[in-house]
């Protein structure tokens, strides 16, 4: 088994919060992080649980303007040429015989006026056909361009742990 966590980050936030999930998961299969540039336009066969994560930039995923909008306001960002939307918009759907399951999380800011790139990333896995095994999940950062608020990278960690474990757990029931 083997989960593959791929994430979209301005700022270091999102990359932090996909970390530690995969810490989690860790404890039930092998984990893989790519960043969303690097990461190719399919999913591999071999994967059992996709999680994907980003910022919310205006109440969604992010777009080539808002990233744009981002670089302008740090020295250097992580994920500057190509986000989640558009990785999720060249992915096909679920092939035959896949047994990927899928989950989605972002990094928002703490005001409640902030919609959320994982329900919408979410969405679009479940239009692809992937099933999905958990609601998306939102961790927060202080402002803009972060910190991450307290206690938000043992949330993701213990998340990404339930996450692995549920995932494992229904994989072998399956198997006996």
């Amino acid at each position: 088994m083997r989960a593959l966590i791929v994430y979209e980050s301005m700022f270091g936030n999102t990359r932090a919060v996909a970390r530690a999930i995969a810490e989690g998961i860790e404890a039930s299969m092998h984990a893989d992080i790519l960043e969303v540039g690097a990461a190719h336009d399919s999913v591999p066969q071999d994967v059992t649980l996709l999680v994907v994560g980003g910022p919310t930039h205006a109440f969604s995923m992010s777009w080539p303007s808002t990233r744009r909008d981002a670089a302008g306001r740090a020295p250097s960002v992580i994920s500057r040429e190509r986000g989640i939307r558009e990785w999720l918009g060249a992915l096909p759907g679920v092939m035959a015989g896949s047994r990927t399951e899928a989950t989605t999380f972002d990094t928002r800011t703490t005001s409640h006026l902030t919609g959320s790139a994982a329900r919408a990333a979410s969405r679009r896995l479940d239009r692809l056909g992937y099933p999905l095994v958990a609601a998306p999940v939102s961790f927060r950062v202080a402002s803009l361009t972060g910190p991450l608020a307290g206690g938000e990278l043992n949330r993701a960690r213990t998340w990404g742990g339930a996450l692995g474990s549920e995932v494992a757990a229904r994989r072998a029931s399956n198997i006996s």
